[in-house]
């Protein structure tokens, strides 16, 4: 009988596939699924980004990159960051990855060992969690708390730091919960890290484009005493609508620079060179579909909150950012997956449990709102119904 390590054991997943297989599979038996489950924009990738794809395997950019990225692309980057946030960043600090979840699994990889401990959000991503526990650290959950507006706690966070934390996953605007967490905060847990050089930060900033209410996205970048420490995480997939080209960034700082691209080297040898181009158009073309794409996503969050406030046993704070809603049902007397599951197979709506991002997740959901206004309007009705007439 085969036996892989015990590593494997241990190592989790991502239930928000699993929710999209099952609901894909319902509407393939004929069923009406509404899905507000996976988090991914329902708009087309913009015209001039798709062509300047097909421009590049027209001219012939056929075959291996450099592991760290094209440097066109790598100046785009940096020439971006300079632009929104007045940070000086050189092109060679910027790694292209394929996607987001590279830089997790290599910033995890590289601090997780048994005996030390990496601090990350709960409810949070649930992919952090499965690697630390994948590479036998302790997992330390940050509590990302309701009354707080799904913001983390300065002073909280810096209390759980002990002699043996090795890495803070921050994430803010958050997934699942759509929470910001405001400057003035961000710069007490900044001051605190002054007590903790020898630990690392991997900041994920996926949505620093998606906020709303005159909200303004806080890069890390921005605080010079953590820049030899600090691992920035970026990249298309939200901002772009271009979940399925797997193109994401990392900002590396020193010498772990050198040990990602060995990493990279060893795991996927670079990102394939069509979609670098693609990711090139974005950062350097029009932004107008940005614009719009996140002025859709504010009348929807809208929308969803009102239409989630008359509901039955259920409270839903305004999500600041991103574009999750994370209502809270414990007054429902459902525990969270049995609703998901239930409201899946009953009433034909996909959402994801709390639980499924953290033991804090528990008595609440994850609704996505990438997607039409017709069908948010149409899920709500339904659960409205099935939370009258169905008991737990």
């Amino acid at each position: 009988m085969l036996k892989t390590v015990a590593a494997f054991d241990r190592i989790g997943e991502e239930n928000a596939f699993a929710v999209l297989a099952r609901a894909t599979a319902l509407a393939a038996q004929g069923r009406d699924i509404i899905s507000l489950g996976i988090g991914q924009p329902d708009f087309r990738t913009p015209e001039h980004i798709v062509e300047a794809a097909i421009k590049a395997l027209r001219d012939g950019h056929h075959g291996y990159t450099p592991a760290t990225g094209i440097l066109p692309l790598r100046e785009a980057v940096a020439a971006d960051l300079h632009k929104r946030f007045g940070i000086t960043v050189s092109p060679d600090e910027v790694m292209i990855m394929p996607g987001g979840k590279p830089t997790m699994f290599m910033s995890i990889l590289m601090f997780g060992e048994p005996g030390v401990e990496i601090l990350y959000p709960d409810p949070g991503f649930p992919i952090y969690r499965s690697m630390i526990e994948f590479t036998g650290a302790t997992p330390v959950p940050i509590p990302v708390r309701e009354d707080n507006g799904f913001a983390f706690s300065a002073e909280e966070t810096l209390s759980l730091i002990t002699a043996k934390t090795r890495l803070i996953i921050i994430n803010s605007p958050a997934n699942p919960t759509g929470g910001v967490t405001p400057k003035a905060e961000v710069d007490k847990f900044v001051a605190g890290l002054e007590k903790w050089p020898d630990v690392a930060v991997m900041s994920d900033e996926i949505y620093d484009q998606m906020l709303y209410d005159g909200e303004k996205h806080v890069c890390l970048l921005g605080y010079p005493s953590i820049r030899d420490r600090l691992i920035l995480l970026n990249g298309w997939s939200k901002t772009y609508a271009m979940t399925g080209w797997r193109l994401g960034y990392a900002i590396w700082p020193g010498k772990l620079y050198d040990q990602a691209r060995k990493l990279a080297v060893n795991l996927y040898s670079c990102v394939n060179a069509p979609t670098q181009y693609a990711g090139l158009a974005a950062l350097t073309g029009p932004q107008d579909a940005v614009g719009a794409m996140v002025a859709e996503f504010d009348k929807r969050r809208r929308v969803v909150v009102e239409l989630l406030n008359q509901l039955p046993g259920v409270f839903c704070i305004v999500p600041k950012g991103a574009f999750y809603a994370f209502p809270n049902i414990k007054q429902t007397g459902w525990k969270a997956k049995k609703l998901a599951n239930a409201l899946l197979d009953e009433a034909g709506v996909a959402l994801i449990g709390g639980p499924d991002f953290g033991i804090l997740g528990e008595g609440y959901l994850r609704l996505s709102y990438a997607n039409s206004t017709d069908n948010i309007r149409k899920a709500l009705g339904r659960m409205g119904d099935f939370l009258a007439t169905r008991k737990p």
